[in-house]
């Protein structure tokens, strides 16, 4: 499972020309799940995401976490994490996991986040404004190439 992390002053999702889910100050991950992830690292990946302390305390040092800065999460599938362009210049998916064993994780780890989501398997217009900028990248389970 992998995660594009990034701390926002805003974010939100528009779906058909409706805006679906918009969130202030806080984080918005971009979910991609990997085939063969399971519940364990669903679990495991949103643990760390609400423990990462990427939000500036009183001295400006990056000591809080999204909770204790008060923020939001906004969390949306992204399949396309799993591109791989080693060969060619067309990214092959063949890591990403199939839509019916991806959307539970997606939706376990959304709930787990007490985050607003996109909807899975749309077309999707996400808005941000990227805070710092800060952004990085989280992964749980077996990250080598099968």
């Amino acid at each position: 499972m992998r995660a594009l992390v990034q701390r926002v002053s805003e974010a939100s999702v528009t779906v058909e020309g409706n805006q679906i889910s918009r969130i202030g100050p806080g984080l918005l991950v971009l979910l991609g799940v990997r085939r063969g992830d399971t519940d364990a690292h669903a679990d495991r990946i949103a643990a760390k995401l609400l423990a990462l302390r990427i939000f500036e305390d009183a001295e400006g040092k990056m000591n809080l976490n999204v909770a204790d800065a008060g923020g939001e999460i906004l969390c949306v599938s992204q399949f396309t994490l799993y591109g791989d362009t080693r060969k060619g210049n067309r990214p092959g998916f063949v890591d990403a996991a199939q839509p019916e064993a991806a959307e539970p994780l997606y939706e376990r780890v959304r709930e787990a986040l007490g985050a607003q989501g996109g909807v899975f398997g749309a077309r999707m217009a996400v808005s941000l404004v990227n805070d710092g900028p800060v952004t990085l990248i989280v992964e749980m389970g077996d990250t080598t190439s099968k």
